[in-house]
């Protein structure tokens, strides 16, 4: 059974009633499909469960001044997000300042309204409230309940944070999967008039293939190089291929056994046609699992 794709196991973290049976019986049987479903579920469970905003702090002006600079982002977005947040706080709580937390909203203590409050002030003060207020101090004075909610008491920005933190996710463990996995690793020596040095690895692609890298310090072929893996007892040998640079990748056949073949060797060989090792060695090394 083919593994899913990213975009499947996606859908399914996102929306627990998604109808995918075929998903859902892999995940039964394939242990790293499951590890791979069950991070992308906690991922949408921490970003679709709202923050205790009583507990929050809100932060001064300097803060997004700090993101927005560092950021580099455009005078179109200068203003600070937070500065509505802010104003409520200082106006229905005197003495409040940024970094404090808003602990009398979460434990419910509601503000007073506006009704509540004259009917407990003297007549005198009373008589005082009828003179004309301005919209401005209206608004100020209005009841917080009936203010619309935060940006983060919305439900729609929560389920758009979670979509896009399960595709971020999704995409880690797509990069993670696709990957080469390395089999075999080897330091290259230089051998005779040589000193470049190097390494090579055996990897492996999410499709099976297996791939030689190879890296030298420098080119020190006289003619070109040529990267071969050599049997131990050097009765036998494969060439790769030519390596006209200080680096290459190299596909290694299907039926190759690496440990039937350990020795990388990067050869020296004249333009001459002949196909067979020239018997000058660049560098060599062993490839160990």
């Amino acid at each position: 059974m083919p593994h899913p794709d990213p975009e499947e196991l996606s859908l399914l973290a996102l929306y627990k009633d998604w109808e995918d049976g075929n998903t859902r019986d892999h995940l039964q049987v394939c242990p790293e499909c499951a590890a791979d479903f069950a991070a992308l579920r906690r991922t949408v469970e921490a970003v679709k469960t709202p923050p205790e905003t009583g507990r929050l702090e809100v932060p001064g002006p300097q803060v997004w001044e700090g993101i927005h600079r560092e950021l580099g982002l455009s005078e179109s977005v200068h203003g600070d997000p937070l500065a509505g947040v802010r104003e409520h706080y200082a106006t229905s709580r005197p003495g409040w300042a940024p970094g404090q937390a808003a602990a009398g909203e979460a434990s419910g203590d509601a503000p007073t309204s506006g009704h509540e409050v004259r009917q407990a002030e003297p007549t005198a003060e009373r008589e005082s409230l009828a003179e004309p207020v301005s919209l401005q101090d209206r608004a100020a004075s209005r009841p917080a309940k009936r203010r619309s909610a935060a940006w983060w008491q919305r439900p729609g920005p929560w389920m758009a944070a979670a979509a896009a933190a399960v595709l971020v996710t999704a995409g880690a463990v797509w990069s993670l999967n696709q990957a080469p996995r390395p089999l075999a690793e080897a330091d290259l020596a230089p051998l005779a008039q040589f000193s470049a040095a190097g390494s090579a690895r055996v990897v492996e692609s999410a499709d099976g293939s297996r791939a030689l890298e190879v890296r030298l310090s420098k080119d020190e072929a006289q003619g070109y190089q040529e990267v071969w893996l050599i049997a131990p007892d050097l009765s036998r040998l494969v060439s790769l291929g030519v390596m006209n640079a200080e680096s290459g990748t190299f596909q290694l056949p299907a039926g190759l056994e690496i440990s039937e073949y350990p020795i990388v060797d990067v050869s020296d060989e004249p333009v001459d046609g002949n196909p067979a090792h020239s018997s000058v060695s660049i560098a060599r090394g062993t490839l160990a699992t």
